[in-house]
């Protein structure tokens, strides 16, 4: 193919362009509902029939966008939770963590308390058709729609304004946004809206591999090496999307965004020597089953690890292969607009989850071992150490809650040779940030999160009497296991994504301990009761997560 041609000449002239879109996506067959008429009208524009957006079309669009997101799923996904409940071969904890969803799914629909505390920063692609004509502030607008958003409801500020090179602030607004607006169509104006959590976020990886990979036996290997690495914290089930190739490394990270939101299943499912992005649904089989032999499944064991794979094949550099790895988590919050000349249109969503539901609650998670949490921590942590990791348990009691910003400062005081706060040492800290509280409830959405990113922190906090018992999400590094075998510690895995559950039914009481200029990144205390989570790192060096070749 790198043979020599001849220079264009009038005897040898270029051959004819035939453009070939990168990717030719199938016909939009997505469920709309009608946001509004108003802001929308055609006029003609130099003989031609033009469509005119006016500004608060776009706000009002992108406002409606992030509320339903926050409070509701797509019935294919609730439909997959439920497939877990009837699926003989899926684990007790499978259909414990897969009705958990669904209770989560039933309150977050009620639209008060949001599906998960992380409400996620505010992601916006626009294809705007050439006969579309706005007042040229597009990207303002969306903004200022998702900020009206957050501002509110019950939403979480996640966002943070580098000051310095080391000082942030919360912008308290959860601005900016991310905006990417496309030329692409002739009528209409196309929307895809997205919330992306941190935890979902951090599990999107790039991989520089070389093309010798490119055997089916090297690939599936090399693939299976890697999501290994994605473990539980971003809350599986997950929608796992695989990009194979692409013309620069951001073009492979976006289309994998993209397919974890399932908005490129319309793809071709077949390349041509045109380059053009493909599904091949023959490996993405595969991988979905290779998934379910893990032994992860949701969270803490068995077989629900993916509700479903999504490969892109792209074309490449000739000696460039970069492989992109993501995934959508339980929080799967994406949504489709459209702006037409018929109005302003939003894709529908389940606003009915509990027909989602089992008619008579199933006995999920085995036997449950009650701990009092109001009892002095030596005899707490004696009560876990009678317990085999795996272990149900249902806690009541205080909690302190605090996560990566709170943990920098006590750092910096033992740092400094002061004590930890006695708060910290009689009661488990609970990695946790809070989204707004609802008048009349005791808390907002208050789910865990990912429990390695204070993994730094725990040998240090232990050695020092705190972080004895923990409370979060997924598997964590060698050094805490050591550390709680070290010192007598315990790490227990709460369920990631169903933090509106958790704050109906489980969290009674919350206050600021300290900080409080941290926002949600505060030190707070809570009381919960029957709060659910499994022992998942124990005082002799058992780690769960090891068993699963994830710790």
């Amino acid at each position: 193919m790198n043979a020599p041609t001849p220079i264009p000449s009038a005897a040898t002239p270029v051959p004819p362009y035939t453009h070939t879109p990168l990717f030719p996506l199938g016909a939009d067959t997505a469920p709309y509902r009608k946001i509004t008429s108003e802001g929308v009208r055609v006029e003609t524009v130099l003989g031609r029939p033009m469509l005119v957006v006016e500004r608060e079309a776009l706000r009002a669009l992108s406002e409606a966008a992030f509320g339903d997101i926050n409070h509701y799923l797509r019935p294919g996904h609730l439909a997959q939770l439920r497939k877990i409940l009837d699926d003989p071969e899926a684990s007790p904890n499978d259909k414990f963590v897969a009705l958990d969803f669904l209770k989560n799914a039933n309150i977050s629909a009620g639209g008060v308390l949001p599906m998960c505390q992380d409400t996620g920063t505010a992601i916006i692609m626009g294809k705007k058709g050439c006969n579309v004509i706005t007042a040229g502030d597009d990207e303002a607008a969306l903004s200022e729609g998702a900020r009206d958003a957050y501002l509110r409801r019950n939403l979480r500020y996640s966002q943070v304004a580098p000051l310095t090179m080391y000082e942030e602030k919360n912008t308290a607004n959860n601005m900016p946004a991310q905006c990417e607006i496309y030329a692409e169509g002739d009528d209409a104006y196309k929307f895809m809206f997205m919330a992306k959590g941190g935890g979902s976020a951090n599990k999107s990886f790039l991989f520089q591999a070389t093309p010798s990979v490119l055997t089916r036996d090297r690939l599936l290997a090399f693939l299976k090496e890697k999501i290994m690495t994605l473990g539980t914290a971003a809350c599986p089930p997950y929608h796992l999307a695989i990009v194979i190739g692409g013309t620069s490394v951001e073009s492979t990270m976006k289309t994998v965004k993209l397919a974890s939101a399932r908005y490129l299943d319309a793809l071709p499912t077949q390349g041509s020597e045109f380059g053009n992005a493909f599904r091949d649904l023959e490996m993405e089989q595969e991988i979905l089953k290779m998934t379910q032999s893990l032994g992860v499944g949701a969270q803490f064991g068995g077989k629900y690890f993916c509700h479903d794979v999504r490969v892109i094949r792209l074309p490449r550099h000739g000696a460039s292969l970069p492989i992109g790895l993501g995934v959508s988590c339980s929080a799967d919050r994406q949504v489709l607009g459209k702006i037409t000349r018929d109005g302003v249109f939003l894709e529908e969503l389940e606003h009915n989850p509990a027909q989602y539901l089992p008619e008579v609650e199933q006995a999920l998670g085995g036997e449950v071992v009650q701990i009092d949490l109001n009892q002095p921590m030596p005899q707490i942590l004696a009560k876990l150490s009678n317990y085999p990791i795996k272990t149900r348990l249902s806690l009541t009691g205080t909690m302190i809650v605090a996560r990566d910003a709170a943990h920098a400062k006590l750092r910096d005081r033992l740092e400094k040779g002061e004590k930890l706060p006695d708060y910290f040492k009689n009661h488990p800290v609970y990695y946790a940030g809070p989204a707004k509280t609802p008048d009349g409830y005791a808390s907002g959405a208050f789910g865990p999160t990912t429990a390695g990113r204070m993994d730094s922190f725990v040998d240090q906090f232990q050695a020092a009497g705190g972080s004895m018992v923990m409370v979060a999400k997924g598997n964590r590094a060698p050094a805490v296991r050591e550390a709680c075998k070290k010192y007598g510690g315990f790490y227990l895995g709460s369920i990631g994504g169903a933090a509106a559950n958790l704050a109906e039914h489980c969290i009674k009481k919350v206050e600021v301990l300290e900080y409080p200029e941290l926002g949600m990144e505060a030190i707070w205390k809570i009381d919960v009761v029957d709060f659910p989570a499994f022992i998942i790192v124990d005082d002799k060096g058992n780690d769960f997560f090891k068993e699963l070749n994830l710790g």
